[in-house]
Parts: C-alpha cells; sequence; structure tokens
C-alpha cells in the first residue's frame, strides 16, 4: 500500500484539508502562505515579461503580502493581464502543483524544479534590499533541495499535496480578504478596476467565482482520475 495507490488518494486529501483548516493560523502554514505570496508576486512578473518587459524587484514581507515591481510597454490589454495574473496566476500553480502531486509517482522531482525556481526567485527578492523575503524565499527553495537530496517519496507526496491545497485555498481566502471585504485598498482589483471602470468590488467577485470554478474542476479531475 503506497500513497499513489488510487483509492486512498481522496482520503489522504480530506485528512490534508482538515489539517490545514485546524493549523491555519499557525507556524505550520505562515510559510506556505508566504511561498503563495511568491507564487502571486512571481505571475505578474512571469506576465510582464511575456508582454515584452522586465522584472525590476520582488518583495515578499512578514505581513504576508508583497509586490513586484516591473517595467512594460503599457496597454490596455498588458495592464489587464498582468495585473489579473497575481491571484489567478498563483491559484494556477496551487492546482498545477496539486495535479502533478496526485498524478506523478516520482514527487521528488517536482520539488526539485519547484526549489530551483525559488532559488531565481529569491534573486529578484534581493534586488528590494528587503531580507526577510529574501532569506525565506532562498531558504525554501533550498530547504526543496535538500528534501530532494534526502527525503522520502512518500514525504514529497505529502509535501506536495500539502503545498498545493494551501495554495488554493489561500488564494481563494485571499482573494475574499483583500477584494470583496476590503476594496479600495490599492489592489490588483483596484487597478483593474481603473482600466475596466467596473467597481474593484465586482473584480473581485468575479475573480471569486474564477477561482471557486477552477478549485471545483481540479478537485473533481484528482478525484476522478483516482477513484477506485
Amino acid at each position: 500500500m503506497t500513497l499513489t495507490d488510487k483509492k486512498y488518494q481522496s482520503i489522504y486529501l480530506i485528512i490534508l484539508i482538515t489539517v490545514v483548516i485546524l493549523f491555519w493560523n499557525t507556524l505550520l502554514v505562515y510559510p506556505i502562505k508566504l511561498f503563495v505570496v511568491m507564487l502571486h508576486e512571481m505571475s505578474h512578473g512571469l506576465m510582464a515579461i511575456a508582454f515584452g518587459g522586465e522584472i525590476i524587484e520582488i518583495q515578499i514581507s512578514k505581513q504576508i503580502g508583497g509586490y513586484c515591481l516591473y517595467s512594460i510597454t503599457p496597454s490596455f490589454w498588458s495592464s489587464f493581464m498582468t495585473g489579473s495574473a497575481g491571484y489567478l496566476g498563483s491559484l494556477f500553480w496551487g492546482a498545477l502543483i496539486l495535479i502533478l502531486a496526485v498524478k506523478s509517482k516520482k514527487d521528488k522531482y517536482i520539488t526539485l524544479v519547484i526549489g530551483i525556481i525559488l532559488l531565481a526567485l529569491s534573486y529578484f527578492v534581493l534586488q528590494s534590499g528587503e531580507l526577510f523575503g529574501t532569506s525565506m524565499t532562498f531558504g525554501l527553495g533550498l530547504f526543496m533541495l535538500i528534501a530532494f537530496r534526502y527525503f522520502s517519496n512518500f514525504f514529497h507526496d505529502l509535501w506536495l499535496k500539502f503545498l498545493g491545497i494551501i495554495s488554493c485555498a489561500y488564494v481563494i481566502l485571499d482573494i475574499k480578504g483583500d477584494l470583496i471585504d476590503n476594496s479600495n485598498i490599492g489592489s490588483d482589483a483596484d487597478a483593474i478596476a481603473k482600466l475596466t471602470g467596473l467597481p474593484s468590488v465586482i473584480i473581485g467577485i468575479i475573480w471569486m467565482c474564477v477561482a471557486l470554478i477552477i478549485m471545483f474542476i481540479v478537485l473533481r479531475y484528482v478525484y476522478k482520475k483516482h477513484k477506485p
């Protein structure tokens, strides 16, 4: 019996979701919340690059926040897509990690790739001159590489599912807290609101609906593909 046995996948996912809920405001989950912020800011930067821009610096703060400073040729679509990439991009990466963790039998190599990406990302965090964010990004990336070298595939399977589930859950909660409960605070939705003329709370609701639909599809896909 292994973690990749199909009939046990749903049980593991339920247990992990329960752990996430019980320990949401503890140090156990705190580093993973910062990881989601890293995904969020990285997604802004990657979308800027896709539109011909470049990443200047990234900041990750102790308050589980951050920003990505980038240069880009201004246009409606470049601004719209880059501004929208943060929340939805981090949800995409979290969902991808969860799907790969469920489907793959070589989870340690997924951990390795994530570790390398975080080490590369720490360079842009370093450009902000902010020590906390740099040390957390580099440290988490280094942990991934150490885990790849020394930890069992059993650990990697649980670890990646843990990362994937928390990433998806946190994005949904973050959208609700930042964009719906507290609008007009200088968020990504406020920037999109200025472009489209729609109220930022409406942008937040649209993103929330998209996030919930994506999460439903991902969990349904994971369950169906591994149903006994």
